[in-house]
């Protein structure tokens, strides 16, 4: 059901999220022990870095599931309202 607030109450689709983190953690952690082995710095800090980053991200990912059905509701329940209080409608 579309209402045109999508935007505003959009549901990120956090399962698909933990496993993405999971997916690219695997491969993060493959690509810096494999350039830590051949000796190349410079890839090896890349794959570092989108290490930390993935971590964060199902640090992320772990903490909005946990808080329960308000940010990640189930199928049986609709879509949120979107809150028009005190909020200036851009657009037509």
């Amino acid at each position: 059901m579309r209402t045109g607030s999508e935007p505003t109450t959009a549901r990120s689709p956090l399962r698909m999220r933990l496993w993405l983190s999971l997916w690219g953690m695997v491969w993060a952690v493959a690509g810096l022990v494999a350039f830590v082995i051949t000796g190349r710095a410079g890839w090896a800090t890349a794959c570092a870095v989108l290490l930390v980053f993935t971590v964060i991200d199902l640090c992320f990912v772990v903490r909005r599931m946990r808080q329960g059905p308000h940010f990640q509701p189930g199928r049986d329940i609709p879509p949120y309202p979107p809150d028009r209080r005190g909020r200036k409608r851009y657009g037509p």
